[in-house]
């Protein structure tokens, strides 16, 4: 009897599931910019090679610092505050919008 895998990516093949295929992302999600301080949410889009683990799919965190092309962002998970350094195309700006009333 063979073993399962245990691999990054088991059992979430639904969660990534994307209606384009990586080769076709447009040049902007490549060339964003973010400030220190700012908000960026966690989303997985094209090369699957170097996204942040699936656990961080939809976090919203702080950007602390620029490394290279990419970003260190600061996300809370329950009690603990995780650093992650993330690729600028796996980043979205979040915006806060006020309340209409």
């Amino acid at each position: 009897m063979t073993k399962k895998s245990a691999g990054l990516f088991s059992g979430r093949t639904r969660h990534l599931a994307r209606h384009h295929k990586p080769s076709q992302l447009s040049v902007g999600t490549y060339i964003k910019e973010f400030n220190v301080g700012e908000k960026a949410a966690i989303v997985q889009k094209g090369n699957r090679s170097n996204i942040p683990h699936p656990r961080y799919r939809g976090k919203i965190g702080t950007v602390v610092e620029r490394r290279g092309s990419a970003y260190v962002v600061e996300v809370r998970t329950f009690n603990a505050i995780r650093k992650l350094t993330v690729p600028v195309e796996h980043m979205e700006k979040v915006t806060t919008g006020t309340k209409a009333q």
